[in-house]
């Protein structure tokens, strides 16, 4: 019989809350979050209420802002970004090292925020937290030749990202771009993250960082995020819908512009035998859901080797281990290793399983569909948002699932007969982040890499979004506006010398490819 499991002490929310209360006491008020702007926090806003996606305990709601008030923290922050960008690159780099010295000395209070705001199990939150951390020292080291002949923007960046890399992706940029001397606004992801950031907000701007942090739904907040004159770059993180009217309103106005939207990457298989180099890659493709804007969640396979391909994808898929990330057995011991916790909420959930039942009465054909394990979690706990791996092949056209990414445990398995077709089901969506062909013969996948249309393209293993000097971008409508990583990251959110700087991206009248 399997033993019953219980919260590790000292994990609960409660006192993640009374901690984050004691190290943050300007930002965090009795049960709610404060909103940032003009150097000081405020209780303003209407909070919303809000449950954990772990086991749907109840937890600290976003103070949403309505437009007139996130018009007035613009405003304020261009005043904070006229004083910052005269402060020197010297005083600008110590005072980031310091906040990533107190960022790394909370560092795993802010991860278990993150667990629980977002459900990522242990070994992956902190992963995020470490890689804000070291990714941003990276920065701050060579700092001094990336911003040769460069000056700030004449306004703040505006970050609008999504929930699921708090640290590592919003964080990580609003550092950098505080040290390329901006001042930085961010808007709380809707669906969660605001504790992690509200902490990590607090501890940079004890050490004088320019940092706005505001809540507010979309499309309250974008007038002033988006179009305010006082905005001198726009970096998005998000789907494709919202990204389009951002690229819309950006291009209307001339500003400079960072937009990573959704893509359906995929991995091919044509004229391949080396099975046992896959097949330990499969199970990772499941980490953290698969909510990860670089997961593959498409598997295009040459007929002639699906049945090789199904003998080691359905034990990758089998393993995989879900459950509860804070429940275990031993008080004393170490906390679950599993490849994901929750999705980020019930609806989410919810919203996957009808699209998987819709897509099986309309033809696909259920390869894997797998279950929750009771005991992998704690009695009684709600499991609204948990959902098991789930294979298809051959999902129909009228499908969700045919044409976009799902952001959550299911696969999708096309079959094809020639190469036209691999590029074809490989190119579904219009653009991707990135893509992988497994194939034999390095001539071939020399050919058949370019017609792929993904930034960034692996030979049978894996592409991710990379960080410091690796560059980042998208291919069709999955990017908009200027490539990242390195040195662009900071050409991104500075000017240069020159007259009508073109910057590297993937722009309405010109693409440059790294």
């Amino acid at each position: 019989m399997a033993p019953t499991l219980t919260l590790k002490p000292g994990t609960d929310w409660a006192t993640a809350w009374r901690r984050c209360l004691a190290v943050a006491p300007e930002a965090f008020r009795d049960e709610r979050v404060l909103n940032l702007w003009n150097g000081a926090w405020h209780a303003d806003g209407d909070p919303l209420p809000a449950t954990t996606p772990v086991d749907a305990t109840p937890t600290a709601g976003p103070p949403r802002l309505d437009a007139a008030a996130a018009h007035r923290a613009v405003r304020a922050s261009l005043d904070q970004h006229r004083a910052w960008r005269e402060v020197s690159l010297a005083d600008r780099t110590a005072r980031v090292n310091a906040a990533l010295d107190a960022l790394a000395e909370h560092r795993d209070l802010l991860a278990l925020l993150l667990v629980w705001e977002i459900g990522k199990p242990w070994r992956l939150a902190r992963a995020d937290v470490d890689r804000a951390i070291d990714g941003v020292r990276w920065y701050a080291a060579g700092i001094d030749d990336m911003l040769a002949d460069r000056v700030p923007l004449p306004g703040p960046v505006s970050n609008i990202a999504s929930w699921n890399y708090p640290m590592s992706v919003l964080v990580h940029a609003m550092l950098v771009q505080a040290l390329a001397g901006n001042a930085v606004i961010a808007k709380t992801p809707t669906d969660g993250g605001l504790a992690c950031l509200t902490l990590a907000s607090a501890l940079a701007a004890r050490e004088g960082l320019p940092v706005t942090l505001l809540s507010g739904s979309g499309g309250e907040l974008s007038e002033a995020l988006v179009r305010a004159p006082e905005i001198g770059c726009v970096s998005f993180v998000g789907g494709r819908d919202t990204g389009a009217r951002v690229a819309t309103a950006v291009a209307d106005l001339g500003k400079r512009h960072i937009l990573e939207q959704e893509g359906l990457n995929t991995w091919g298989i044509w004229n391949f035998t080396d099975w046992d180099a896959l097949a330990p890659q499969l199970r990772k493709t499941f980490d953290y859901a698969k909510q990860r804007c670089t997961a593959y969640p498409r598997f295009v396979v040459q007929r002639t080797a699906f049945a090789d391909f199904l003998e080691h994808y359905l034990p990758a898929v089998r393993s995989v281990t879900l459950g509860h990330p804070l429940a275990v057995a031993d008080p004393a011991g170490p906390l679950p290793e599993l490849d994901f916790g929750p999705l980020i909420n019930a609806a989410k959930a919810k919203e996957l399983t009808d699209q998987v039942a819709e897509a099986v009465d309309r033809g696909a054909i259920p390869l894997h569909q797998g279950a929750l394990d009771p005991g992998r979690f704690l009695p009684g706990q709600d499991t609204g948002a948990y959902m098991a791996p789930v294979a298809l092949l051959n999902p129909p056209p009228s499908s969700p699932l045919h044409h976009a990414e799902p952001f959550g445990p299911v696969d999708t398995i096309v079959l094809v007969d020639t190469e036209a077709e691999l590029l074809a089901a490989m190119n579904a969506s219009n653009g991707a982040l990135v893509a992988t062909l497994s194939c034999d013969d390095p001539a071939t996948y020399e050919r058949l890499a370019p017609q792929i249309r993904a930034f960034k393209t692996g030979h049978g293993v894996p592409r991710s979004r990379g960080d410091r000097q690796e560059l980042f971008g998208g291919f069709g409508a999955s990017w908009r506006g200027a490539f990242v990583g390195g040195e662009l990251l900071v050409r991104a959110v500075t000017e240069g010398p020159a007259t009508g700087e073109r910057m590297p991206g993937n722009f309405p009248d010109h693409h440059l490819m790294p």
